[in-house]
């Protein structure tokens, strides 16, 4: 009845450590042991792993360990019984011969000593190991009858212990795996998310037509520009640039992010003035199906696509003022919230800001926020216009006709002198822009391989020393608006020979006051 009982007590255990614990209190409190451990046969390799004291009682901290390192047995007698396979009582051990070698046994001068393999379908599953130091013969005929009874039965609990132990075990790796996966696809639809919108927006770029590659210049004006680039390129410090209206903000923003670590990803680009207001958020930041009427899909906003790279903010004193808090977040903490999500966003991403107004004093008009002005104005840059670099004028102009040379189908190979003095001469209140323009109506209305230039005479080349940036720029979208007959948009309207684009026409004429002829 005992052996049937514990049987059954230790058939309900599957957890390996506490069935060998249970198993060892068992054989100890019923053969008259002092102390009984548990040896197991792991993958060809014996484990002490359970140890019980009929004074100390079970060792619940007890940590397994190798047999080979282990001085809590007599090494001689377990190899014994593993070899032969065969169970061992010794009623004086000290007096055997056999293992009068054995340095545990003589150290402790050990009586009783019980020694039994536990055997299962696939052979030794492990041993069981009794000592009474109290008594000699401790072990006698009746106990080991109980250990035979109940070793036959126990061998098949501790295979399917070790079995639910491999299969939790597996289960656990398997999660740790599927998670380990679930996290990887998670990050991978991310980059492949931002990926694809990157390359959206990559391609749309592709279509745009840049002034030109390089920076063109040798004047001391536009030197000091391009040394200021060579060293903050290569942090990651917001730059803000700031200049006329035409004088080359956006193709000193691409110099900055070619030369910085970042050049292998994207340099985003967004024209502040010429996105509606309602729809700023949202372009920034993204926005989540159903954030509002319309919103019929997810969005990734434009931070979301920089990522990694670099977003050129251009005209940022048109941002309104309630996302300017926003944009502040993100300058500090890389995080914002998508529209209509309450899921906080982390991005790495460089700032560049360009603008053509006075930031200070839309500051102190109350239209631009102090701090976010102040965070954005780290590392300055001013971009000289082109009629204090008038030297670089020639260049510009040289690099133009090549760059529509093609367009054409004409071949220059001369401007005159008249015309080059003309061009160095003419104040440029639309600055390089202006001049591309200027070279692009020139190179269709010339016919041979001379150039000849006619500036604009509607401009009025003087007086423009005592005006400012705000007057300049309205009296000659005036005279620009006057030679188009106010037609705007359209092929050769004001917005194309301005090199703007018609939204952002209509934006500066409203903030001008320009006010269109009927």
């Amino acid at each position: 009845m005992i052996v049937l009982k514990a049987v059954q007590d230790l058939s309900r255990e599957i957890e390996p450590g506490k069935l060998y614990e249970k198993l060892m209190k068992v054989v100890v409190e019923n053969t008259g042991a002092q102390r009984g451990i548990f040896i197991l046969k792991k993958k060809r390799q014996l484990q002490v792993v359970a140890l019980f004291d009929i004074e100390n009682h079970s060792k619940n901290d007890f940590q397994p360990l190798p047999l080979e390192i282990s001085d809590a047995v007599p090494h001689d007698v377990i190899n014994y019984v593993k070899r032969t396979g065969e169970t061992l009582v010794l009623p004086d051990a000290v007096s055997e011969d056999k293992f009068k070698s054995d340095t545990y046994i003589t150290k402790n001068k050990l009586k009783s000593i019980l020694c039994m393999p536990v055997t299962g379908e696939s052979g030794l599953a492990g041993i069981i190991y009794l000592e009474n130091n109290l008594t000699a013969g401790a072990f006698t005929p009746e106990k080991l009858n109980f250990l035979n009874l109940l070793s036959s039965n126990i061998a098949i609990s501790i295979e399917n212990a070790l079995r639910y132990y491999e299969i939790r075990q597996e289960i656990v790796e398997r999660k740790q795996v599927e998670n380990a996966l679930l996290r990887a696809f998670s990050v991978i639809k991310r980059l492949k998310e931002q990926l694809q919108a990157e390359n959206i927006y990559l391609q749309e770029e592709i279509k745009v037509v840049h002034n030109y590659e390089d920076i063109i210049g040798e004047s001391d004006a536009i030197k000091k520009v391009l040394n200021k680039i060579e060293q903050v390129a290569n942090t990651d410090t917001t730059v803000l640039i700031m200049g006329e209206t035409g004088t080359g903000k956006e193709l000193l923003a691409h110099a900055v992010h070619n030369l910085s670590r970042r050049r292998e990803r994207a340099l985003v680009k967004v024209n502040c003035a010429a996105l509606p207001s309602t729809l700023f958020e949202s372009e920034l930041f993204g926005h989540e199906k159903g954030a509002y009427t319309g919103a019929l899909s997810d969005q990734t906003g434009r931070f979301e696509i920089a990522d990694g790279g670099t977003i050129f903010l251009d005209e940022i004193s048109e941002l309104p003022l309630e996302l300017q808090a926003k944009l502040l977040r993100v300058l500090q903490e890389g995080q914002f919230e998508r529209l209509g999500s309450s899921k906080t966003m982390q991005v790495n991403v460089r700032v560049i800001a360009a603008t053509n107004r006075n930031l200070s004093g839309e500051v102190k008009k109350g239209a631009f926020r102090e701090d976010l002005f102040y965070r954005l104005n780290v590392f300055p840059i001013d971009v000289p216009p082109l009629r204090l670099r008038r030297e670089d004028i020639p260049s510009l102009a040289w690099a133009f006709v090549k760059e529509f040379a093609s367009k054409v189908g004409k071949k220059i190979e001369n401007i005159p002198l008249k015309s080059m003095e003309a061009l160095k001469n003419y104040p440029w209140p639309g600055n390089i822009r202006e001049l591309k323009n200027v070279i692009e109506r020139a190179m269709i209305l010339t016919t041979g391989s001379t150039l000849y230039v006619e500036i604009p005479k509607t401009v009025d080349s003087t007086g423009y020393q005592n005006k400012t940036l705000e007057e300049v720029e309205k009296k000659h979208i005036i005279e620009v608006l006057e030679i188009t007959d106010w037609r705007v948009r359209g092929k050769n309207g004001a917005a194309e020979l301005l090199g703007l684009k018609p939204t952002t026409l209509d934006s500066k004429m409203l903030k001008l006051g320009i006010e269109r002829r009927k």
